[in-house]
C-alpha cells in the first residue's frame, strides 16, 4: 500500500509527519510546501498546480540535493512542462520528506496519479446516424472522485467509435472516428463548470453499422482506455421525398417521414430551411402532433435546384428523446418542355399529304443570318439608290446651269444698248469657263455696217461659208 504523509504544526500533534488518512487519499496537502513519501513506492507520478506562466518548480529530495526540469532523463524522471502545472513521474523516489520550490497556488495539493478511470453512462441500445447525444461522465483517481477543478487541464476525455469491420455493414473498413470530447466549462451540453462532471456532445456524422465504443483518458504521460461492447449505429430514420406539383399550381409538396419500428410519431417534430434556386432560403418548423406524414408546401419559384435541410426532435419507441441532424436533401425541378403545335395537313391532288405552307413557316425558326439572294438584293439596292441619288444631282446642276446660260431677249430700246452688250459679254465669259475644250474663242468684232444701220451691236458669230 503506497502511503503518503503530510507535515502538521507541532501544537496540533507532537510528531512532525503523521499518515494522511482516507479524506486525502489522491493529493497531500501542501503544508510549508512539503510532503513525505514511503519506502514502499516503487513510482510515484504527482502534479503541481501553481500560478500562470511561472517557472516550474524545484524538488528537494531528504538529502537535500534537488531535481530541476533540465534533469528528467526520460526513464527515472519524467517532466511535463505547462502553463499552469508541472506533471512529474519518478521511479524508485528516495523514501522520506520532500519539499517543493515554486510558485504554487495557495490551496494547491500534491496529486499523486495512480489509477485515472472515466465513469460514464452507457450508452443507449438503438443509436442514429446523424444524432447529436449528451453523455455525461466523472474522473477517478485510485477509485476516489476527483474534485480538483485544476485537474482538467491535465486530462482529455474522448470516446472514439471503432469499426468491426464487418463486411455486412457500411462502416466496413471506416477509420477511427472521434465522436465526443468531454469538458466541464460549462460549454455546450456541459451544465456547470468547474463541478467535476464532465459532459461529452456525441455528433454520430458517421457511416451506420457496427462499431465498438472506446473511452479514452489521456495525460502527457499515461494513457487510459476502456472498451465497451459493440453496439449498432442504425441509419438516420428521416425519410424525404418531393411531390412536384403536388400542392396544385404553382407549389411543390415536401412529405417528410420516418421508420415507424424505431421512432414514434406522433412526438416528431421538424425545424428546416427551403434554400430556393435563386438562393433566397426560407425557415420553417412543422409541430403538429400526428400519426401521419409530415407535409410542407414549397412555393414554385422556377426550375433548378431545391435544397431541404432538416432537424428532427422526437422519441424512440422505448420514450427516449433523441435529436436528429438530417443530411441535406436536394431535388431538382426542370424546365418545362416547349409543347410544339401539330402541323396543319392537306390531300393533294396525288392523294400525298401536304404541310400547310403558312403553319410551315410559323414552326420554321427564324434565320439569324440572311440567305445570299437577300444579300444580292440588298446589294443591288444600295449601288442603285447611291447611283440615282448622283443622277439627280447632276440634273439638277444641269438645269441649273442651263438656266444661267440662256442667251438673253434682244432689247427694242436702243438706249439700253450698251448695258445690254456688257452683259451678254459677262455670260459668254462664263460659257467659256465651263466649256470642255476651254479654248479661247477669238474676239468677234461687231458688223459696223449692221450697227450702224439698225443701231444694235451684232454679237453673233459669223457663219462659216
Amino acid at each position: 500500500m503506497t502511503q503518503i504523509y503530510a507535515q502538521t504544526p507541532a501544537a496540533e500533534n507532537q510528531q512532525p509527519l503523521h499518515e494522511l488518512g482516507d479524506q486525502y487519499h489522491n493529493s497531500i496537502k501542501l503544508l510549508q510546501n512539503r510532503f513525505r513519501i514511503d519506502y514502499q513506492v516503487d513510482e510515484i507520478t504527482m502534479v503541481f498546480f501553481r500560478e500562470f506562466g511561472s517557472a516550474p518548480v524545484v524538488l528537494v529530495k531528504p538529502d537535500g540535493s534537488k531535481i530541476f526540469e533540465a534533469d528528467a532523463d526520460g526513464e527515472n524522471i519524467f517532466w511535463y512542462d505547462a502553463a499552469t502545472y508541472d506533471l512529474v513521474n519518478i521511479k524508485n523516489p528516495t523514501p522520506g520528506p520532500w519539499q517543493a520550490v515554486g510558485q504554487i497556488l495557495p490551496d494547491s495539493r500534491v496529486m499523486v496519479i495512480t489509477d485515472i478511470e472515466l465513469h460514464a453512462k452507457p450508452l443507449p441500445d438503438v443509436l442514429f446516424s446523424g444524432e447529436i447525444l449528451k453523455q455525461s461522465a466523472q474522473l477517478t483517481n485510485g477509485g476516489e472522485p476527483i474534485d480538483s477543478t485544476e485537474f482538467r487541464d491535465v486530462v482529455s476525455l474522448e470516446i472514439k467509435f471503432v469499426s468491426t469491420n464487418n463486411p455486412n455493414y457500411n462502416n466496413f473498413g471506416a477509420e477511427v472516428a472521434t465522436i465526443a470530447t468531454f469538458e466541464d466549462n460549462g460549454r455546450g451540453m456541459d451544465e456547470t463548470p468547474l463541478d467535476g462532471v464532465f459532459t461529452g456532445q456525441f455528433n454520430l456524422s458517421v457511416a451506420n453499422g457496427e462499431w465498438t465504443p472506446v473511452f479514452v483518458v489521456n495525460t502527457p504521460m499515461l494513457t487510459r482506455e476502456q472498451v465497451d461492447p459493440p453496439l449498432m449505429l442504425y441509419p438516420n430514420p428521416i425519410k424525404i421525398s418531393m411531390i412536384e406539383d403536388g400542392g396544385g399550381d404553382g407549389y411543390h409538396k415536401l412529405v417528410i417521414d420516418a421508420e415507424r419500428e424505431y421512432v414514434d410519431m406522433n412526438s416528431l417534430l421538424i425545424d428546416g430551411k427551403v434554400r430556393f434556386p435563386n438562393g433566397d432560403v426560407q425557415n420553417f418548423s412543422l409541430t403538429e402532433q400526428t400519426p401521419n406524414a409530415r407535409e410542407y408546401l414549397i412555393v414554385n419559384y422556377e426550375s433548378g435546384v431545391y435544397r431541404i435541410k432538416l432537424t428532427a426532435y422526437g422519441n424512440t419507441k422505448s420514450g427516449r428523446d433523441f435529436i436528429l441532424d438530417v443530411p441535406e436533401y436536394t431535388y431538382l425541378v426542370e424546365e418545362p418542355e416547349v409543347v410544339i403545335e401539330p402541323q396543319m395537313q392537306t390531300t393533294g391532288a396525288d392523294g400525298q399529304n401536304n404541310i400547310d405552307a403558312s403553319s410551315q413557316l410559323e414552326q420554321s425558326p427564324p434565320s439569324s443570318q440572311p440567305e445570299p439572294e437577300e444579300q444580292q438584293m440588298s446589294q443591288l439596292m444600295f449601288w442603285g439608290l447611291i447611283i440615282g441619288i448622283n443622277f439627280i444631282i447632276i440634273v439638277i446642276g444641269c438645269v441649273t446651269l442651263w438656266l444661267y446660260l440662256k442667251p438673253p431677249k434682244k432689247p427694242k430700246d436702243p438706249e439700253n444698248t450698251q448695258v445690254e452688250s456688257q452683259k451678254v459679254g459677262m455670260l459668254n465669259k462664263i460659257k467659256n469657263k465651263f466649256s470642255k475644250k476651254n479654248v479661247q474663242q477669238p474676239e468677234i468684232t461687231p458688223n459696223k455696217e449692221n450697227s450702224e444701220e439698225s443701231g444694235i451691236i451684232d454679237l453673233s458669230i459669223p457663219k462659216k461659208d
